[in-house]
């Protein structure tokens, strides 16, 4: 292995585990860890010998885009099956994720750095539920309560399930890098 793959190698362990732990607080460190990734592959013909150009294998890439997408649908879908098994009604899981991705999208207009959208899916989780269940049926405010709060601990655990993804994302990546 020439040094200079070795350095491209630290270097993206480095970055990749900062990346990883990125996810708790809401960041696409995923997708960034997997971009840095493709980055490097476009780079590899200029540094590395004829014949060893490839510093991550496909498979590797190919298994981490799989489990970002992964990840990717455990935190959307999370939200809405907390809503579900605290007894919420088809409107009240609908406004549960429509209301965590506004609440996201919006979320970063807040006075908070890194995790306004974080703190902004969570509020709009919330909200989105409760207005749900106040449009399907005569519910009371009160009534509405559990199943937003079911809907808001499913997206606390979805964001929370991306990080061991991101972890074994980076793992991956990093034996990969070094396993030629």
């Amino acid at each position: 292995m020439e040094w200079i793959a070795i350095v491209v190698a630290v270097v993206f362990v480095v970055l990749g585990v900062i990346c990883a732990f990125s996810v708790l607080l809401g960041l696409p460190g995923s997708w960034v860890m997997l971009g840095l990734a493709l980055i490097i592959e476009f780079f590899d013909r200029y540094y590395l010998p004829e014949g060893d150009r490839q510093t991550f294998s496909w498979w590797a890439l190919g298994a981490c885009f799989a489990l970002a997408a992964l990840a990717e649908v455990l935190e959307f879908f999370a939200g809405a099956l907390g809503a579900k098994r605290a007894g919420s009604s088809k409107k009240g899981v609908l406004g549960a994720v429509i209301g965590g991705l506004v609440g996201a999208v919006l979320g970063v207009a807040l006075p908070f750095p890194i995790l306004g959208s974080l703190i902004g899916a969570f509020i709009g989780t919330f909200g989105g539920a409760v207005v749900g269940e106040l449009a399907d049926q005569d519910k009371s405010l009160k009534e509405t309560l559990r199943p937003a709060t079911g809907a808001t601990i499913g997206r606390i655990l979805g964001t929370l399930s991306k990080a061991p993804i991101a972890i074994a994302m980076w793992a991956i990546l990093s034996i990969s890098a070094f396993w030629r």
